[in-house]
């Protein structure tokens, strides 16, 4: 463990203290993992420009990515989050749990993208032909392909991150599998 405190609203720069302010508006709560980035003048708005950048996949889809993700990198703090936040999109707990493990057998495309997402983690972008093609031939197109490196790619910074620095998990917490 390194003891990294999670700096407060008056511990950080005037410019993240205004990110600070529009996470309360928006959230109700600045996320431990978000004041945490806060530690650097630019990392909280460089990473929060990444993740709400335009994308071709739509938010539930993204969920699924940050599920299968988060699993395989064993991130308490994502997995918790992200179990929460896929709930709000609609999945239910027996698919949260599935898609954690990297499958989604109640929806094909969705399958084809858990697989893929975990897939492309585990491999660290030596992504397996036969998933790959599995992708295409569910439906997805080149550019949700490298929509999905991205999305792996933002989920990863939140799972290192914490991983490394094991600030507190501040949402109901995610049950092991």
């Amino acid at each position: 463990m390194t003891n990294f405190n999670v700096p407060t609203r008056k511990e950080v720069s005037s410019t993240n203290q205004a990110i600070f302010d529009n996470l309360e508006k928006a959230v109700g709560f600045v996320p431990n993992i978000y004041a945490t980035m806060a530690t650097s003048e630019h990392a909280l708005k460089n990473f929060l420009d990444f993740a709400n950048a335009k994308s071709s996949l739509k938010t539930k889809e993204k969920e699924v990515i940050n599920l299968a993700v988060s699993e395989l990198n064993q991130c308490q703090y994502c997995l918790s989050a992200h179990t929460a936040i896929a709930g709000m999109n609609g999945f239910a707990p027996e698919q949260i749990i599935e898609l954690r493990s990297g499958a989604a057998s109640f929806d094909e495309k969705l399958d084809a993208l858990a697989k893929l997402s975990r897939n492309i983690a585990e491999n660290r972008g030596a992504t397996n032909s036969t998933v790959l093609e599995a992708f295409y031939n569910a439906g997805w197109t080149k550019e949700n392909l490298v929509d999905v490196i991205n999305q792996v790619g933002e989920i990863t910074i939140t799972n290192y991150l914490h991983r490394t620095t094991e600030v507190p998990v501040d949402f109901p917490a995610a049950k092991a599998l």
